[in-house]
């Protein structure tokens, strides 16, 4: 096995891995990508719990270490038809023995640890090293990197930058011309996630996150453009960036995407745990938007990263995000893969956050919540006031959560901002054919409707987005199950709902972003007026006197739904 490079290696380095010497070529041949120069890897069985506790059922290789990607030999077409022969053994012009070889490419990131290729036969459940590559440095594991942006307040004046760094000493964000803003560093521990049943966060998939950096740049105009760029002299500096702050509270216009259930997938299409096939397609149709400037922020609503244990997989999305997320407010709410495990607090006792607890999530995308393992919200941008919930946290009656949002929707400026919009993960409608794993977590909770739809029509809510449900689903104005209003087509063809007498808020559902989409039932309720199962996004279009959401599928930006109101 040889590579394309001796190393050290850039922060993004495509790398060519050769497999020559192979008398009989396997389609069980493969080659791993480990994330530290030394590893255990001998083949482990029982890992494959590990797997499934997180909701991946895929086949992923059983070894005592986990590496963070993989690919078969056989991606090579030539390999094993043997039609890149290689003689071993020759008599005159007569060959006596042939071998085969194959070339794979893997696109790397800096994950500031060493990378080491392995060689490997027999498959993924029962892998057998063959050969083992020189661990490859990375010529700064202390780069700053994968900068993302969140809103501190709802004044569009300040900026939080938050990137990751394999040092702790104090960095900075520079921007207008010279100013300097020092970062806060926080990290998290192995022993800082969750032990109660074992896991892959306290196992096979923890990697060391390095160090969190975060600033608050203030002083800002709102829906202006400033460069920035984040480091030090001793880590060295990013490239010059450009972002945008969003609009204050009270603006007359808003531009806005929403969608959950992202994730993320390698450019390189390696095999990796818990890959989600549309995220690539989806924020690379975010990024022209944003090229186009018709977004000033994003809201993720849920199922984030998908790491679930794999800490590794936090650095492939936040790499993956950056054309978008370094360059307007990335707002997050916090979803069963991000925040659920046995015995942890969660609301819900699943193993789906893999051992994580919430605790990645919260270190790097720190959201302007009330306090840690807290991280419900509210911001206001523009015409608009968003109402962000935990559904993976207590929400009954006598929790800190339903009185925070009770005293939060009460205290709504409506002439300032007239669009309510609530967001959480779990939905309250949906028309999804139910998985295997839904039968023990559904996908709508009747308590949870129960407690929360109330509050949602007493203070008037415009909207609901929820994600958990990967596909995209829109209501009529519903209220316990029941029509109390529909929309109308327009001269143009879009569906109006006259909010002027309210009755209830419409409800979508948006986790069609990149996890694996799922179907509908063949015989959904009436309150279900819209049904799409294809990868997309959803933009929102706000003024102070319409309201306008469309549904855009990634693969050609076209307009799969679009409805509006109007009050």
């Amino acid at each position: 096995m040889s590579l394309s490079t001796a190393g050290p290696l850039d922060d993004v380095q495509e790398v060519a891995v050769t497999v020559s010497g192979v008398l009989v070529p396997s389609d069980d041949d493969w080659v791993g990508v480990f994330s530290a120069a030394s590893h255990n890897y001998s083949a482990c069985p029982a890992v494959k719990a590990l797997y499934i506790e997180t909701g991946d059922i895929s086949s992923l290789p059983l070894l005592c270490d986990y590496p963070v990607k993989s690919k078969f030999l056989k991606e090579d077409p030539s390999y094993l038809s043997c039609s890149k022969k290689h003689c071993r053994q020759q008599i005159g012009s007569q060959c006596l023995i042939h071998t085969c070889n194959a070339s794979l490419t893997f696109r790397l990131i800096n994950i500031r640890t060493p990378i080491s290729f392995v060689y490997f036969a027999g498959g993924f459940d029962v892998p057998c090293i063959l050969r083992k590559s020189e661990p490859l440095q990375f010529r700064n594991p202390n780069s700053p990197l994968y900068a993302h942006l969140s809103s501190t307040d709802s004044t569009g004046t300040s900026i939080r930058v938050t990137w990751l760094s394999g040092s702790s000493e104090i960095q900075a964000v520079q921007y207008a011309g010279g100013k300097s803003v020092p970062s806060t560093v926080s990290t998290f521990r192995q022993t800082d996630m969750c032990n109660a049943v074992p896991a892959p966060a306290t196992n096979f998939g923890w990697h060391d996150p390095g160090y969190v950096h975060s600033a608050v740049i203030s002083g800002l105009s709102p829906s202006s453009t400033y460069t920035y760029k984040y480091g030090s002299n001793f880590v060295g500096w990013s490239g010059d960036k450009i972002f945008k702050t969003p609009p204050a509270a009270g603006a007359e216009a808003l531009q806005i995407i929403i969608y959950g259930d992202m994730g993320k997938a390698d450019a390189d299409s390696s095999t990796e745990h818990y890959i989600q096939p549309g995220s690539l397609g989806v924020i690379n149709a975010i990024s022209q938007e944003l090229d186009a400037g018709k977004v000033d922020a994003v809201f993720h609503i849920g199922d984030i990263s998908y790491a679930t244990g794999f800490l590794a997989e936090w650095d492939f999305f936040l790499e993956m995000i950056q054309p978008v997320a370094s360059r307007i407010p990335y707002l997050t709410a916090i979803g069963n893969h991000e925040r659920d495990f046995p015995k942890s607090g969660s609301y819900y006792g699943s193993t789906d956050s893999g051992g994580e607890c919430g605790v990645p999530y919260e270190t790097y995308f720190p959201m302007p919540v009330r306090a840690k393992d807290e991280p419900w919200y509210s911001v206001q941008l523009g015409p608009v006031h968003f109402t962000v919930m935990s559904t993976e946290h207590d929400w009954t009656p006598n929790s800190l959560q339903f009185k925070w949002l009770k005293n939060d929707l009460l205290l709504v400026d409506r002439r300032q901002t007239p669009w309510l919009i609530f967001i959480g993960h779990r939905p309250q409608y949906s028309s999804v054919v139910k998985a295997i794993s839904e039968i023990v977590y559904p996908s709508v909770d009747p308590k949870f409707v129960a407690t929360i739809e109330p509050l949602l029509v007493e203070h008037q809510v415009n909207v609901a987005f929820w994600g958990h449900v990967h596909n995209y689903e829109r209501t009529c104005a519903v209220y316990q199950g029941k029509c109390k209003s529909l929309p109308r087509k327009t001269d143009v063809s879009i569906d109006t709902y006259n909010q002027t007498i309210y009755t209830s808020p419409v409800h979508t559902v948006v986790g069609m972003a990149g996890f694996a989409l799922d179907g509908f039932k063949q015989n959904p309720s009436n309150w279900s007026l819209v049904r799409i199962s294809s990868f997309g996004y959803t933009h929102v279009q706000a003024n102070k006197h319409e309201f306008l959401v469309e549904y855009k599928f990634s693969s050609n930006g076209q307009i799969g739904d679009a409805f509006r109101i109007v009050r």
